[in-house]
Order: C-alpha cells, then structure tokens, then sequence
C-alpha cells in the first residue's frame, strides 16, 4: 500500500499543498521548523486519526484558521483505490470519511492503513514513564487487532468507575462486579500484550544486530503483575491497599515494556547511538509484524533520520529499507546533501521534496512517478476554495467531538 497523492489545508504551519508521493522512498528536506515533520505528521494522522506527537487536535489548526482538512489518495497492495478525508473544525470537532462515507466510530478506521512512525519524540518510549511504553504498545496493536481495541476501551471505562467507588463508598459488592469485568477485559489485553512481546523478542533483536553490525544484544521483557497469576488474585490480594489509596493499585494499567542491553537496562547503560538503534529496531520489528499479519505493508515514515545515529548505521538502515521487505517510506533530513549522497549510495529510485517556511516543491520525480504525468489537485474533491472547506469540515463536524472519544 502507499499514498499517491496528499493534499493538506491550514495544518500546522502548512496553508495548502498538494504532494504527489512515490511508492518507494519519498524524501523532504529543509531547515527545522520548516514543516518537514508536519508533513508526515499528517500522513500518520489519516491513518490513526490523531497525531504521532503529544498535542491535541485542536493545536493542529494553522494559526489564524478555525479548521484543518487533510485529504489522502491510496492504492493498495491490491490495486483498489482508497480515499480518506479527515477535518477537524474548533466548533465541531473531528470528522473522518473512508471513499465519501462517513465514520460512526473513528477506532473502526485505526488499522486499515497501516503506518509505523520513527522520530526524535520516541525517545520517551526509553526515558520516560511506563505509560509511554504501554502506549507504544496500545498503538501497535490496535493496528493490529480490532477486538484488542474493544477490550482495552472497555476496561479503562471500568476502572475509571471502580476508582469513583472506591473514593466514595467503597461497596463490596460494586467492587465484586467491577473486578469481574475489569478482569474479563484486563486479561484480553494482557494476553495480546504478552504474545507480542513474544514476537516482538527476535524480530527486534535481527534488526538491532543488523544496524550496529552485531556489536551489542538487546532484549525486550513485558513486565506485569498478571504473568504470574490469574487477575482476579491481583485484585483481590489489592482490595485493602485499594481501599486506603482510592484508586486501583494493581492491574494491566501498571504494565511496562522493559528494554535492555547487555542484560542492563537501556535507560542507565545504552548511549544514545544504541538508544536511537534500539528504537529503530524496534520500529522495524513492528514493521515486520504488521505487514506479515496484515499482508499489507504499512507507511513508514523516517522522521529527522540521522538523529543521534552515525553516517554508518544511517546508511545501513537504508539498506536494510531499500529492499523488498518494505514499501512507501517518506524521510525528513535537513542536509540535501548528505542524504541525496546516502540514497544514491544505496541505489534505488526516490523523490525529492524541499519544504520551506510551510511550502513544499517537488525537486526530483522518481522515473515511475515522471511517468505517468501531471496530476489533478485532489483538495479540489472536498474544497474549492477555503471558505468552502471551512464550511464543509464545520458541517461534516457537528458530531466529530462525540466520536474522538472512541479513539485511546
């Protein structure tokens, strides 16, 4: 799968483009804080109707403008065409049609167009708390599996009730009944959890040794109270400490992701070379995972590539995504120079975009994009003119604020 044509209209900092991306690698260059990363934050939005980055939909908007529109033309594995427009307006909210139709539920979208995103910002997957990991974790699977979502949707409504309880009244008998479904809930996600961090475990430890020449071993563990009893014991053995803290103290919501080397955690003992490899590992592994269970492969996108990574491992990642293996890939650099050098090194076909002060121009068509010749303004298919599109994203938006509580 890959996205042929991109349009975007008061995001971030960008006022309206139109980009015409290739199937294979897709390059943006240009100064910081010249929109590069807005650009594939939009591409990670149309897929998982959220941005990649901590922020807000609303924090999304241009400066100035009321609304945002981001318009998305794809072709599949299998040849289909697909259309995704996403707006989000300040009085209505968030509203996302798939081929002109609109969604009841935003999560029934998250998954059809798989994306895997590397940035500077996953860092914190290492250096902060365990809910950025179980994050990381929440995110990959609900790609992944429809009725993971569900659970894990239903269980944060559970204990957000039983934590009322238990600052309240502290019934017995609610608790009875919100621990009976805070269990059936907490042990779907936990088992899907632990089972992936099973086949997370080789896959990520291949693609580490691959970019650091198998000079160090990395490993992941799941950590979690359930791994070794059933949850109903959890809870049961926490009723008291439960009660004097009021809030629930045990549970999958207390998971972590644990990341070594060497047998030692990455946090106190990786540099950042190895930290930033680890990452991309890890990326890469969910990668793999997702275009193997999906038999589509996902967008990858390659934000602020050489960032804490030497020339070295750079140029071994894009090898090791210049195969097969791997589909459409959009990376942002701020030296022209240094990655043109690295891609014409590693061979292969790419395009070319240098973005500036939020506009973007194609400088280099890659010979199968050339090829097919110019192409139409596909914003034009949800909005003429900007005050048409604020009117439609306001519309299209009445319920959109309902809907974005579906999406975790």
């Amino acid at each position: 799968m890959y996205l042929r044509r991109l349009s975007l209209l008061n995001f971030k900092n960008i006022t309206q483009e139109e980009l015409t991306l290739g199937p294979d690698i897709n390059c943006l260059v240009g100064d910081n804080g010249a929109g590069k990363t807005n650009v594939l934050d939009a591409v990670y939005f149309l897929s998982m109707c959220k941005s990649s980055l901590a922020m807000t939909d609303g924090q999304s908007v241009r400066h100035g403008s009321d609304f945002f529109l981001l318009e998305g033309e794809y072709r599949t594995d299998a040849e289909r065409t697909e259309q995704v427009v996403c707006s989000f307006s300040r009085k209505g909210g968030k509203v996302l049609k798939r081929n002109g139709k609109e969604y009841e539920r935003l999560s029934d979208h998250v998954g059809l167009l798989p994306v895997v995103a590397v940035s500077p910002s996953d860092t914190a997957l290492i250096s902060d708390a365990a809910d950025e990991r179980r994050r990381f974790l929440n995110a990959f699977l609900s790609q992944l599996d429809r009725s993971y979502l569900h659970a894990l949707v239903r269980y944060n409504a559970v204990l957000g009730e039983r934590n009322k309880l238990l600052k309240v009244s502290q019934d017995e008998d609610m608790l009875l009944i919100y621990d009976r479904q805070l269990v059936e809930h907490g042990e779907t996600v936990h088992r899907a959890r632990r089972e992936l961090v099973e086949r997370l475990r080789p896959v990520v430890a291949d693609f580490y040794r691959q970019l650091s020449g198998d000079r160090e071993q990395v490993e992941l563990a799941y950590k979690s109270e359930l791994n070794d009893r059933p949850f109903a014991e959890v809870l049961l053995a926490a009723r008291e400490r439960d009660r004097i803290n009021e809030f629930t103290t045990s549970g999958i919501h207390r998971d972590d992701l644990q990341l070594r080397i060497g047998g030692y955690p990455l946090r106190k003992y990786g540099s950042q070379g190895q930290q930033k490899s680890f990452l991309v590992a890890l990326k890469l592994a969910q990668y793999a995972l997702v275009a193997a269970q999906r038999g589509e492969k996902p967008i990858l996108l390659l934000d602020d590539l050489f960032d804490k990574l030497d020339a070295g491992r750079v140029e071994q990642l894009i090898r090791l995504v210049s195969d097969d293996t791997f589909g459409q890939i959009l990376i942002t650099d701020c030296n022209p120079t240094r990655l043109k050098r690295i891609l014409d090194k590693a061979g292969g076909d790419y395009t070319l975009f240098s973005v500036a002060e939020g506009a973007v121009t194609q400088e280099r068509a890659a010979a199968e994009d050339s090829a097919e010749g110019p192409t139409g303004n596909a914003a034009e298919n949800a909005a003429n003119t900007p005050e048409n599109a604020s009117g439609n994203a306001t519309e299209d938006s009445a319920k959109g604020a309902e809907k974005e509580r579906s999406v975790p």
